[in-house]
């Protein structure tokens, strides 16, 4: 069984930050290069979550003006939200509150964004934490992930084929609504190998958003998603590591952070142009292998 290190950690850190934001699974990868690598059992499944942390901050640090200026226009809003509901309230009209309501979701942009964001997290957050241990237990395996890379491929394929109609061309006006879709979509990628950027990106691309927009989308959402299911996972195998894993596990994180950051800023660009198409056919052709070889 191969013994996790610096050397190894590096390995699982650069195969992170280059499959976390593209729609092929990073957790179905790191899994399978585990799998190979006889990299196994609680601290392996661990390992695999806690080094998300160097692609968390890889997007933060990426989108830092626009989380900066979303943050602080959205406080402003909130503010001059509350003061007109107050003044609505008032009238005692339920008509009155429901046109300040549809008012403020186009006046409002930047805080009705936030509170999407937060809404589209909720799904996925009660889902995992509800069958966090399941998952872990019965899903965790290479089976699953040559599964899922197949159906994840097939439905990319056949959504990026079929005709959509765009409404979404801003990231600001994605709305309370359609981040809950999303966000429902997401749920999806709790099963290994499915991938959690294709679940979203692709529900965003269902809802009406266009492509570079559910992408961007699927950065943002990652922050709160990825951070919630880190931290989780560190406070709960906190004790499996040693410090030597725990220095390893470090610089697994500092690749992850620098190969995400290079793949957020190339893929933002690739999808300008080009469709999801490619990677449909990378994994219904990875799937397929891995059923050859098991």
């Amino acid at each position: 069984m191969e013994q996790f290190g610096p050397g190894l950690a590096a390995l699982l850190g650069f195969l992170e930050g280059l499959t976390e934001y593209l729609p092929i699974s990073s957790t179905g990868h790191l899994i399978l290069m585990g799998h190979w690598l006889g990299f196994t059992g609680d601290v392996a499944n661990s390992v695999d979550i806690c080094i998300q942390i160097g692609a968390i901050l890889a997007v933060v640090v990426y989108e830092r003006e626009k989380i900066l200026g979303l943050l602080r226009n959205g406080f402003q809003e909130q503010q001059e939200f509350r003061k007109g509901l107050g003044d609505t309230m008032k009238t005692k009209h339920a008509q009155a509150w429901q046109a300040y309501l549809q008012q403020s979701a186009q006046k409002h942009l930047n805080m009705w964004f936030l509170v999407g964001l937060v809404a589209a997290f909720i799904p996925a957050a009660i889902v995992g934490l509800l069958a966090h241990n399941w998952i872990e237990q019965y899903l965790f395996s290479a089976k699953t992930v040559a599964i899922s890379l197949i159906i994840g491929g097939i439905i990319i394929l056949v959504v990026e084929t079929w005709p959509k109609r765009v409404t979404i061309t801003q990231l600001e006006h994605i709305g309370l609504p359609a981040a809950v879709g999303i966000g429902i979509a997401q749920c999806v990628a709790l099963i290994p190998g499915m991938s959690r950027s294709g679940s979203t990106i692709v529900g965003g691309l269902l809802i009406g958003l266009d492509r570079r927009v559910a992408t961007e989308f699927s950065f943002f959402l990652a922050i709160p998603t990825m951070f919630a299911a880190t931290s989780y996972k560190l406070i709960q195998s906190f004790h499996l590591f040693t410090a030597n894993d725990a220095f390893a596990l470090l610089i697994g994180m500092f690749v992850s952070f620098f190969v995400a950051w290079a793949v957020i800023a190339s893929f933002l660009t690739y999808v300008k142009q080009h469709t999801l198409k490619v990677f449909g056919y990378y994994r219904i052709t990875l799937g397929t292998l891995l059923f050859l070889v098991l």
